[in-house]
C-alpha cells in the first residue's frame, strides 16, 4: 500500500504546472525571443521586399515596427498577468474560455511546426551551396533526420541545457549581423534607398504580411512561461527589449543590402551573404555560416517552445494525458518534444520555406489579433496570477491600435490565402468537437 501511494505521488509530481522547473531568467528569455524572430526570414526578405517595393523597401520594415510595437506591448502586459505554460493559448483561454484558447493554441502550433519544417528546408539548401550532394534526395533526407534527432536530444536533457544552447546560438548569429547592419552603413549608396516614394497601399499591405512573418516569434518564445523566474517582471522587460533590438537590426540590414547591392539585390538568392561578400570577400562565407547558425537556432527555440504548447494542450485535456507529463529526471515533456520534431522533420522533407510565409504570416496576424483583444479584457477585469502585472497606459488604446493594425493587414490577404486559413480553422473546430466528445465519453464511462 505504501509503495502504491508513493508511486501515485511520484506520478502526480510529473504532471501539471508544478512539475516544471522555473529555471529561465529574463536574459535567457530575451535571447530566446531574438533567436526565434531572427530565424530564416531576414536572410531572404531583403531580396523579396526589394523586388516588391523597389528602393522604398525599408518603409515596409518601418511600418512593420509601428505595427509590432503595440502588439509587443500587449504580449508584455498579458504575459505579466498569465504565468502558466502555453503562451497565447493560455492568455486567450484565461480571458475568453477554452474554445477560443484551443483555437489559438492549435493554430499557433500549426504555424510553428510549418515554420520549423520550412526553415529546416531552407537550412539544407544553404548547406547544399557548399556541398552540392545535399541537393540529392537521399543526402537531403539524411541531413534533416540527423538535424532533428540532435535537436530532440538537446531538448530532452532539460530546459537549462536548451536555454543555454539558444543563448549561445543567438550570440553566434547576431554578432555578424549587427556588424553588417552597423559597419555596412559606411558602404551604402544612399541613392538606392528611398524614404519618400511610397508604393500603392496594396503593394505595401502584401509586403506587410511578409514583414509580420519576419517579426513573429515572441509568441513562441513565451510559451514556456511555466519555466520562467518572476514572469511578471521578466516577460515585459524581455519582450520589449527584444522587439526594439530586432526592429533596429532589420532596418539596418535592409538599408545595407539595398545600398551595397543596388538593383541586383532583387535577383540575389542570398542577399545578406552577397552584401557581406561585396564589402569584404571572406564575408560571404561568414554570413553563409551565420545563416546556418541562425536557422539552427530558430529550430532549437521553436522545438523548445512548441513542445511546451503540446504539453499545455495535454495538461488541459485537449490531447492525451501523456503529453501533459514530464520525465522524472530532466522534467521535460519528452513525448511532446519527439512529436513536434518528427512532424516538423516530415514537413521539411516534402516542403519549402517560401510556400509557408504568406499563409503563416496571415495566421500569425489572426493570433496577434486574439492576443490584443485578450489583453484588452484581461486588463479591464484585472486578471492576474501572481506578482504585480504591467499596466498599459491609456486603457484600451494600445490593444485597440494593435487590433486595428492586424485587421488592416488581414484585408490584404489574397483569396487563396484566406481559403487556406479558413480550412485550417474549420479543421481545428472539428478536432475540438471530437476531442470534447471523447472526453465526455471517457468521463461517462468512468462514472458508470
Amino acid at each position: 500500500m505504501t509503495s502504491d501511494a508513493s508511486h501515485s505521488r511520484d506520478h502526480a509530481s510529473l504532471e501539471g504546472e508544478s512539475a516544471l522547473i522555473r529555471a529561465v531568467g529574463g536574459i535567457a528569455l530575451g535571447a530566446a525571443i531574438i533567436n526565434i524572430i531572427v530565424g530564416a526570414g531576414i536572410f531572404m526578405l531583403p531580396a523579396i521586399l526589394a523586388t516588391r517595393m523597389g528602393s522604398s523597401a525599408p518603409i515596409a520594415f518601418l511600418a512593420g515596427a509601428v505595427v509590432i510595437v503595440p502588439v509587443a506591448l500587449c504580449f508584455a502586459a498579458i504575459g505579466s498577468r498569465v504565468s502558466t505554460t502555453g503562451g497565447p493559448y493560455t492568455y486567450v483561454t484565461a480571458t475568453f474560455g477554452p474554445f477560443s484558447g484551443f483555437i489559438a493554441g492549435a493554430l499557433m502550433w500549426i504555424c510553428n511546426v510549418s515554420s520549423s519544417g520550412g526553415v529546416a528546408s531552407a537550412l539544407v539548401s544553404q548547406v547544399a551551396r557548399a556541398w552540392p550532394q545535399f541537393d540529392e534526395t537521399g543526402w537531403r533526407s539524411l541531413f534533416l533526420v540527423v538535424v532533428f534527432s540532435l535537436l530532440v536530444l538537446l531538448n530532452a536533457f532539460g530546459v537549462k541545457l536548451g536555454a543555454r544552447a539558444i543563448t549561445v546560438l543567438a550570440t553566434l548569429k547576431l554578432t555578424p549581423l549587427f556588424l553588417l547592419a552597423t559597419l555596412g552603413l559606411l558602404f551604402v549608396d544612399w541613392t538606392q534607398v528611398s524614404w519618400i516614394t511610397i508604393p500603392s497601399w496594396t503593394t505595401l499591405g502584401a509586403a506587410m504580411v511578409l514583414v509580420m512573418f519576419a517579426y513573429s516569434g515572441m509568441e513562441t518564445a513565451l510559451i514556456p512561461s511555466g519555466e520562467l523566474r518572476d514572469p511578471a517582471r521578466s516577460v515585459p522587460r524581455a519582450t520589449i527589449a527584444a522587439i526594439l533590438v530586432v526592429v533596429l537590426l532589420y532596418m539596418g540590414i535592409q538599408i545595407v543590402t539595398q545600398g551595397v547591392l543596388g538593383v541586383s539585390v532583387g535577383s540575389s538568392t542570398a542577399p545578406i551573404a552577397d552584401t557581406a561578400g561585396a564589402i569584404w570577400t571572406p564575408g560571404l562565407v561568414v554570413l553563409l555560416i551565420t545563416a546556418g547558425v541562425s536557422m539552427t537556432g530558430f529550430l532549437m527555440g521553436n522545438l523548445l517552445a512548441s513542445s511546451r504548447l503540446l504539453y499545455a494542450l495535454g495538461r488541459d485535456g485537449y490531447l492525451p494525458s501523456a503529453y501533459g507529463r514530464v520525465t522524472a529526471h530532466y522534467r521535460v515533456p519528452l513525448l511532446a518534444i519527439i512529436s513536434h520534431g518528427v512532424i516538423a522533420c516530415g514537413l521539411a522533407l516534402v516542403g519549402n520555406f517560401e510556400a509557408l510565409a504568406l499563409i503563416s504570416g496571415g495566421a500569425i496576424c489572426l493570433l496577434y489579433l486574439g492576443v490584443c483583444l485578450a489583453t484588452w479584457f484581461a486588463q479591464k477585469r484585472d486578471l492576474r496570477s501572481g506578482g504585480t502585472p504591467m499596466l498599459l497606459p491609456g486603457g484600451a488604446l494600445i490593444p485597440a491600435l494593435g487590433s486595428l493594425a492586424m485587421i488592416a493587414i488581414l484585408f490584404t490577404l489574397s483569396s487563396a490565402e484566406w481559403v487556406s486559413i479558413i480550412i485550417a480553422l474549420l479543421s481545428l473546430v472539428v478536432l475540438y468537437v471530437l476531442l470534447r466528445w471523447l472526453r465526455q465519453q471517457r468521463f461517462r464511462h468512468q462514472g458508470g
